[in-house]
């Protein structure tokens, strides 16, 4: 049976933090409908009302678009062992680029991984749990490497020319601020200023 929650209660935290994978759902008013699988040591729980994950560049930056256009956005873990449990957090995103004031407190909660591209900073409304009697088991789950290998032998500016060639705007056309960034040899954004 469900059951909500106003917070993240210590036994929901428990429950985030022992998952090795988790989905990120976001949308505009209209258009597509974003849903992303995250890994490695990208989330955290900052307190019972906030959370964020460490977003690495990838071919996309839909989240991004959705976040700055709507702002909601749905967080879903679910184990893949012997425990049937899926929860979920729904709330308010925004997202936090390398160049904002913040960035520093926020980062320092997140290993350095290269290919850092944002942060999403999520204050959470409500939270659910539900049962994952459907989810199948997978005991042999293990990290994969492949996207931190990749951005570990570019440079910072092969970053930066990626993210406007790739990241600028939604697949609906949205812009995602990644534009607003810092580029080589430019002045710091707009962002910043926050």
């Amino acid at each position: 049976m469900s059951k909500f929650f106003d917070r993240l209660t210590p036994e929901l935290m428990e429950f985030i933090g022992a998952q090795p994978v988790f989905f990120v759902a976001t949308a505009p008013p209209q258009g597509r409908i974003n849903l992303s699988p995250k890994g490695m040591d990208t989330f955290r729980v900052l307190d019972e009302k906030r959370v964020a994950y460490l977003d690495l560049t990838g071919s996309g930056n839909e989240t991004a678009a959705h976040l700055l256009r709507d702002g909601r956005i749905t967080i879903m873990f679910c184990s893949f062992d012997n425990n049937a449990e899926i929860a979920r957090i729904y709330g308010r995103g925004v997202v936090i680029g390398p160049e904002h004031a913040r960035w520093p407190e926020l980062a320092a909660n997140f290993p350095k991984l290269p290919g850092v591209r944002q942060i999403m900073e999520i204050r959470v409304e409500s939270a659910m749990t539900s049962c994952g009697y459907g989810v199948p088991r997978m005991h042999e789950m293990s990290g994969r490497d492949t996207l931190e290998k990749y951005w570990l032998k570019r440079t910072e500016e092969e970053k930066q020319k990626y993210w406007q060639t790739h990241n600028l705007r939604s697949i609906d056309g949205l812009p995602t601020g990644i534009a607003e960034t810092t580029t080589p040899g430019s002045e710091t954004s707009s962002r910043n200023r926050r």
